[in-house]
């Protein structure tokens, strides 16, 4: 019942729009799913939150890509009580020039939350990112899965793709 929930609150949100599409994958789409749209919406966020809790047992962090993620870590967080980190696209340049915002990864079994999974280049990004600052990793947990390739890729890395709805459920 909760998928069904879910589809049915972004497609009332608007979240599902029709036309022409490039996406950030650089692939071009009839159809655009702007999580954006529904995770603005605390109640579609708590939804969202309440059922990606359900996978986020034993993490010390959960952890997402600047700007789609944050707002789904934020409410995850503060639906389970397990701190969030927030990983740049880009390494800044001034100030401290760190890649992961909040505290260490190091030696922590972390959770990755993406919005939308189609590719999975940006997902291979922050799986490279958490890496590289010693994170333990088994799961990336997305609210859409596209199913255009991102979750063979996940899978080479060794981590398992959960999506809470596939662009099936969505299109029905």
């Amino acid at each position: 019942m909760a998928k069904e929930k879910l589809v049915q609150l972004l497609k009332e949100s608007g979240a599902v729009k029709f036309g022409k599409f490039v996406l950030s994958s650089g692939i071009s789409s009839n159809y655009y799913i702007d999580i954006k749209q529904a995770s603005t919406n605390p109640t579609i966020l708590k939804e969202i939150a309440k059922e990606m809790s359900k996978f986020a047992e034993n993490y010390d962090l959960v952890a997402g890509l600047e700007l789609g993620a944050v707002p789904l870590i934020v409410a995850l967080s503060l639906e389970t009580g397990i701190p969030f980190v927030i990983i740049r696209k880009e390494e800044k340049m001034h100030g401290t020039g760190k890649m992961i915002e909040g505290e260490s990864v190091e030696n922590k079994k972390v959770l990755l939350v993406e919005d939308v999974t189609t590719t999975g280049a940006s997902v291979l990004k922050a799986i490279n990112v958490l890496r590289k600052n010693g994170a333990i990793l088994d799961k990336v947990v997305s609210v859409v899965d596209r199913e255009s390739g991102a979750r063979e890729k996940i899978e080479r890395e060794g981590l398992k793709l959960i999506s809470l709805i596939s662009v099936k459920d969505l299109l029905e």
